[in-house]
Formats: structure tokens, C-alpha cells, sequence
């Protein structure tokens, strides 16, 4: 893997999709969950291959502070972190976590972390969605939250993963139906400081996390 920054924003850390008999075939986890209904498949799938043409995509890596529209917003499309590549993934399926993670906090601001870490005093939608630890409860909170485990067969394309890079930094990205020539193993879409990159590093380091999240419930 090329030399990386491990500054991550939050750490202080329609768009036509196709799908293949390949993607199609991919094996369930062990333990039969909500997600393998038809329809939540699919949309694993659609995450899957959202997360993957993000690769496509020059993007330098800036955590900075940026105001920008809401809802709807997203900083510049050549700039961004590791949570941005996410927002972007579901942004092409119709879901908008700038919103609903605002939301969630608007009306639940004391589920997320303590105010103090980011010098809040109330939710702040420029911000709030590009931080790893509120995506993570707003994921536990709103999605599914999964067993973490060393079993590559649990995680399945379009699963949300996050991590801790080392001295309490995270980090987050998609697992995708790709898998490593190497290992055999799916890969994850995620930016660590090069732009959206496809990697094979989903036990690189410690997991902190393992969710679902199939968008606002209807």
C-alpha cells in the first residue's frame, strides 16, 4: 500500500449501478441476518458498486472545516476523508447522511459523543456526518450493529467497516465485492490519505465497528 496520511477528519479521522451473476453468488455469512432478504441484498450490492466507482475519482486528501449547503451538501468533489467516500456512496443511492445524521442528533444529541470533543454546543451539519464516532452511533442507532469478528465470511459486500488506526485515530470504509487475488478476501473502499482507494486491508487494523445501513426507515 503507497504511503499514507493517517489525519482523519472526526478522528482526531443517480448514479446507474449494474449487477452480476457474480455479485449475485456471493456468499451469505454464517448466521442467517435481516440482510439477506432479496431486497437488503440488493442494496448491499448497490453500496458495493457505488463505493466502487468511487474509485474512479481523483480526490486529494483535506480534513479541513468547510461550510456547505444543507441538505445536500458535500465539500469540493476533489477533496475529502474517509467518511466523505461513504456520505458519496450513499449520496449516489438517494441517502443523505448529512441529513439524516443531523436529524438523529437534533433530537438526540446527548446518544452522540461528548459535546466537548468538537467544541459543539449543538449539532452542527457542516461537520457532524464527516465524523467517524457519530457515524458510528448514528449506524448503531439507525442501522444494524454486527458482531465484530475475524471471520472474513462475515463481513459482506456493502458492510460498514471502522477501525482504529493506532492512538485512537479512526477510520471507516465499505467492504466491496472484490475480491484480493492474494487472499481471496472482499476488499474495502475507503480513503486513508491517497484518495478512494480498493485495498485488501480489512484486519489491517483493530475493528471498532461493523454495520448496516439501509437508509431512513420508511
Amino acid at each position: 500500500m503507497s504511503k499514507t496520511r493517517l489525519t482523519v477528519i472526526g478522528g482526531f479521522a443517480p448514479l446507474a449501478l449494474f449487477f452480476s451473476a457474480a455479485l449475485l453468488g456471493h456468499p451469505a455469512p454464517a448466521q442467517s441476518r435481516p440482510a439477506e432478504s432479496a431486497a437488503h441484498r440488493q442494496f448491499l450490492l448497490s453500496l458495493s458498486a457505488a463505493a466502487i466507482e468511487r474509485t474512479s475519482h481523483h480526490v486529494r486528501y483535506d480534513p479541513a472545516y468547510v461550510r456547505i449547503p444543507y441538505p445536500g451538501g458535500d465539500v469540493p468533489a476533489d477533496t475529502g476523508v474517509c467518511t466523505d467516500e461513504v456520505i458519496r456512496a450513499y449520496r449516489a443511492l438517494g441517502i443523505d447522511l448529512q441529513k439524516d445524521v443531523h436529524e438523529d442528533m437534533l433530537h438526540n444529541f446527548s446518544a452522540y459523543p461528548r459535546r466537548w470533543q468538537w467544541l459543539l454546543a449543538k449539532p452542527d451539519p457542516n461537520i457532524d456526518h464527516r465524523r467517524v464516532p457519530n457515524l458510528m452511533v448514528f449506524f448503531s442507532r439507525k442501522g444494524e450493529s454486527l458482531p465484530i469478528s475475524d471471520r472474513v465470511e462475515d463481513y459482506l459486500p456493502g458492510d460498514l467497516v471502522t477501525w482504529d488506526l493506532g492512538g485512537g485515530v479512526p477510520h471507516i470504509g465499505i467492504v466491496v465485492d472484490r475480491r484480493s487475488p492474494q487472499t481471496g478476501r472482499d476488499m474495502i473502499v475507503h480513503n486513508i490519505g491517497a484518495g478512494p482507494q480498493m485495498e485488501d486491508v480489512l484486519f489491517n487494523w483493530k475493528i471498532t465497528g461493523h454495520f448496516r445501513y439501509f437508509g431512513p426507515a420508511s
